[in-house]
């Protein structure tokens, strides 16, 4: 189980991704393609096009930080898309379930209480 702060959201490039890419060639995915900002302290996660490696890319107070991984059998349920939808955003929890091989597309999320938005004064 990965434990984030409430205030870390976690983005998910749509976009097959080459995984040569490391600090600076991610930090420009993110700021030209999901047009974002790198240094607000979220995750952004990215995919080679086989789906059996990852990287995460974040900003860790003084500097970016990449975590990687590659599969040595399988691969990730990636929910690529066609063009015109850049990035998905997901939760710390769906992270650790797609990280672990659970295919989102085809999890169903229980039902939970979920408080209602205060009405604009």
């Amino acid at each position: 189980m990965i434990h984030l702060p409430a205030s870390v959201r976690v983005y998910l490039a749509t976009a097959p991704c080459d995984m040569r890419r490391s600090f600076d060639g991610l930090h420009a995915l993110v700021n030209a393609v999901l047009q974002l900002d790198a240094f607000a302290g979220h995750l952004f996660v990215f995919a080679n096009k086989r789906r059996d490696r990852v990287k995460i890319l974040y900003w860790d107070r003084d500097g970016f930080a990449v975590w990687a991984k590659r599969l040595e059998e399988g691969t990730y349920a990636m929910p690529f898309s066609e063009a015109g939808q850049e990035r998905q955003e997901i939760t710390a929890q769906e992270l650790g379930a797609l990280l672990s091989g659970i295919d989102l597309s085809q999890a169903r999320r229980r039902k939970r209480y979920r408080r209602k938005a205060a009405a604009a004064a």
